[in-house]
């Protein structure tokens, strides 16, 4: 495994080996796209067979050891805009990565797709930052299918809606008797059959339940709205869907989400607000951090859920490469841990990498970033909620439990569950990948102080 193969990079390449912090995403290619950028790729790479053939005879370890090599003498190089050293690497990488390989092989495959798109990007001068309508219709699709693969092959998924749930759950243990869920990236709305099967099970139902989702797409977003409306239907629950076609940053004050009548202090009687965001490295999901950072403080829920990749946005190209390095090779290594040898499977773990995870390793690598403007980002959320006027709730009780739970549910072994600082944070060996988080507001909110401080900028 990869992740092993790190721990014993060779010594030229360890100083270079130090988790820094990175993130960021991209949108996976269509099925026809990817033989345009194989043709790319060939004129990029030009030939090279003789790494296949020095390779032919080494072993799993020894191979992975110089694919390893290779990718971060091929990141320095674009780091130091070597770009002529760069693409002579480019070959190498492709003649011994496979996406169908062993688990080095389709990390180092996903990476040195990445660093050649980077190159070729590099020598054109294009660097331009993703933009969320494209993914709309038959992306949006391909992603949603993907994620259905995702949560059958890793706990990541179900532990993100799980721990969320329960502390909205919780949150309505104050007896209001109403709930207003907004999702900052509804997506196909995955997460909140669970939810409303607790609430319909429960004997005080809610009154009223609506959700407001965002997302890229009008059309998608109505057909989530109306696959929420049959299932509330089917358990009895009230229920309404508010669609926002948009980024949560470019909202332009809160009562676009509570819609008309119910601005701030003129709310629903009895009416918990509840925001939720399932980060991500597909696509940008705020368009402006520090207008989300103000609308939540203007909007004051009593409740904001977050599940958070343990990736930073900022840092230089290269230490962003090492630490995404570092985690989605963990990541490739669960999903080899967890998916069977049975063809299905396979083809399951194969669509899961390719249109999730080798999505946003390409966005890390050759865009940089879903920001790559130069615009500012917040560096870590709970920061700037804390700033806000929010505190941080803890997940030690049942949102703890139902994690432990879902963990004893999958048969292999590796995955971790830390609580720290009234967070959970779920991991693959020694390497946290998510951290969840819930945050209510104190009494002292100073919407006026509402801009970010931990700020950074990508390069």
């Amino acid at each position: 495994m990869l992740q092993g193969v790190l721990s014993r990079a060779p010594a030229a390449d360890k100083a270079v080996v130090k988790p820094k912090r990175a993130p960021a995403a991209e949108e996976a290619e269509e099925e026809e796209g990817d033989g345009r950028a194989r043709g790319k790729r060939q004129q990029l790479h030009g030939g090279g067979s003789s790494a296949a053939a020095a390779a032919e005879g080494e072993g799993p370890e020894t191979r992975g050891l110089r694919l390893l090599s290779l990718l971060l003498r091929c990141a320095e190089a674009v780091a130091m805009d070597q770009l002529t050293e760069a693409r002579e690497l480019l070959p190498e990488i492709a003649e011994l990565a496979s996406p169908f390989g062993s688990c080095p092989e389709r990390v180092a495959a996903y990476f040195g797709d990445a660093l050649c798109a980077r190159v070729l990007s590099s020598y054109l001068g294009a660097y331009s930052p993703l933009a969320l309508r494209p993914l709309a219709a038959a992306q949006s699709r391909r992603i949603s299918g993907a994620f259905q693969a995702y949560n059958a092959l890793s706990p990541l998924v179900k532990f993100s809606h799980f721990t969320a749930n329960q502390a909205i759950l919780q949150a309505l243990d104050g007896g209001e008797d109403r709930l207003h869920v907004i999702d900052l990236d509804i997506m196909q709305g995955l997460q909140w059959p669970g939810l409303f099967h607790i609430l319909a099970s429960r004997a005080r139902r809610p009154r009223s339940l609506r959700i407001t989702g965002l997302g890229a797409s009008l059309d998608v977003l109505e057909a989530t709205g109306r696959r929420l409306a049959d299932f509330a239907a089917s358990l009895g629950l009230p229920f309404e869907f508010h669609p926002v076609e948009g980024k949560i940053g470019h909202v332009p004050d809160a009562a676009a989400l509570l819609g008309p009548r119910h601005h701030h202090h003129h709310r629903r009687d009895g009416e918990a607000t509840v925001v939720h965001w399932m980060h991500h490295s597909l696509y940008d999901v705020t368009g402006s951090d520090a207008g989300t950072v103000r609308l939540l403080s203007s909007l004051r829920p009593k409740l904001i859920t977050i599940v958070e990749q343990d990736l930073g946005h900022s840092s230089d190209f290269l230490g962003r490469f090492v630490e995404a390095l570092h985690y989605y090779s963990a990541l490739f290594d669960a999903l080899g841990d967890g998916a069977g040898a049975a063809e299905e499977e396979s083809a399951e773990r194969h669509a899961v990498e390719r249109q999730l995870l080798g999505a946003e390793i390409r966005n890390i690598v050759a865009v940089g970033g879903p920001k790559r403007t130069g615009e500012v980002r917040v560096e870590r959320w709970g920061d700037e909620l804390r700033r806000a006027g929010f505190r941080p709730v803890s997940l030690a009780g049942s949102p703890a439990a139902q994690a432990r739970l879902l963990l004893g549910m999958y048969p292999w072994k590796g995955y971790t569950l830390v609580e720290e600082d009234a967070c959970l944070k779920l991991g693959w060996k020694d390497l946290s990948l998510l951290t969840a988080s819930a945050w209510e507001p104190t009494d002292d909110i100073d919407v006026a102080a509402a801009t970010p401080r931990h700020e950074s900028k990508e390069t």
